[in-house]
């Protein structure tokens, strides 16, 4: 049986997981600061991103978002091992990105990341993506 502790660290982590796709979503890409840890590394390189501490990618995010007129992540799926402060996920999300043109891609992949317990909470110090699918729609 879950501990009070367990239940509150895996909803907090729920939280932070969609406090991501929030930001990214509403292109408040500064808003990551309450979702990583400040010496982060994310590592989007097997969907044709980058790897990069968390300025570099806020960075780049704004940069090549605007290519695309919609977009939205649907993340779900959370395997959540807890070990003491710190902790690791793995999460699907289904990512489709519509260009002007109104070409629509669907990405699906897989959030592999660590976690730190911090003063301000629950915070990924790493993320991962696994590819699973990419289609054009």
């Amino acid at each position: 049986m879950l501990t009070i502790e367990e239940i509150s660290a895996r909803l907090e982590i729920q939280q932070v997981l969609t406090d991501y796709s929030t930001a990214v979503d509403s292109g408040r890409f500064d808003d990551l600061d309450q979702v990583f840890t400040t010496d982060a590394v994310v590592d989007y390189s097997v969907m044709g991103g980058i790897t990069g501490d968390l300025a570099e990618v806020k960075a780049w995010l704004a940069q090549v978002l605007p290519a695309f007129s919609a977009y939205c992540h649907l993340v779900g799926n959370h395997d959540i091992r807890i070990d003491g402060d710190s902790a690791e996920t793995r999460s699907l999300c289904l990512n489709p990105m519509q260009t002007p043109d109104k070409s629509t891609y669907l990405l699906g992949l897989w959030y592999s990341d660590t976690w730190r317990l911090t003063d301000d909470g629950w915070r990924i110090r790493t993320r991962t993506l696994e590819k699973c699918f990419d289609a054009q729609l």
